[in-house]
Formats: structure tokens, C-alpha cells, sequence
């Protein structure tokens, strides 16, 4: 089992093929994203952050909630096709924008009927 393996009312999710996979019905690719924009507030700390040192706390939040919110997507977008699962879920990060202030979070996995 991958180090995202988890099942959560009854959808199963990992970022591996699990054993016995061969006998599923593969429905397809499915996807999720979410984007979320840069605060000043957050940026202005960030800054500091980055010449003190230390964890930016406001970013890591926004970007935990953007990667629920799209692993949220996914799940929809599986049930959708019948799926009772996901598997080999990637998870891709990029930063948006003329001024970088925006941070997108893909995830995508093959949705299957186990």
C-alpha cells in the first residue's frame, strides 16, 4: 500500500497499485485541482520567515486545504464513473500567475471498481 493509502467511507485511495488490483474494473483517469491565491498578510510573513528562518505556517495551511480540496475533486469526479476507489493518485504542485501569487494543486489517479 502506497503512503496515502487510506479509506474513507468506503472510497478507498493509494498512491500505489495495491495487490490484487488485477481483478478491478479499470474506469478510467480522473483528476481534481484547486488553486488559491497568495494573501498579502501571508506573503508579508513569508518574507520574513525566509530571513529569520523557520516554517510558514499560513502557507502550509492554504496549501494542506488546497490539496483536500482536490483530492475532494477526484474522489467526486470517481464516484461519478462508479468507482469505489482510486489508485496510483499523483499529487503535482505549480505556482500561477504574472506575480506568482497563485499555488495550484493537481492530483490524478486511476479510478477503479474494486
Amino acid at each position: 500500500m502506497g503512503w496515502f493509502s487510506k479509506s474513507n467511507d468506503g472510497f478507498f485511495l493509494s498512491t500505489t497499485t495495491p495487490e490484487g488490483i488485477d481483478r478491478a474494473q479499470y474506469l478510467g483517469v480522473v483528476n481534481g485541482e484547486a488553486i488559491i491565491g497568495a494573501n498579502i498578510f501571508r506573503d508579508m510573513f513569508a518574507s520574513v520567515r525566509d530571513v529569520v528562518g523557520g516554517r510558514a505556517g499560513g502557507y502550509e495551511r492554504a496549501l494542506s486545504g488546497a490539496r483536500d480540496a482536490a483530492v475532494e475533486d477526484l474522489v467526486e469526479a470517481a464516484r461519478e464513473m462508479g468507482a469505489n476507489a482510486v489508485i496510483g493518485i499523483d499529487f503535482d504542485y505549480e505556482v500561477l500567475g504574472e506575480t506568482n501569487a497563485m499555488m495550484m494543486v493537481a492530483v490524478s489517479g486511476t479510478a477503479v471498481k474494486l
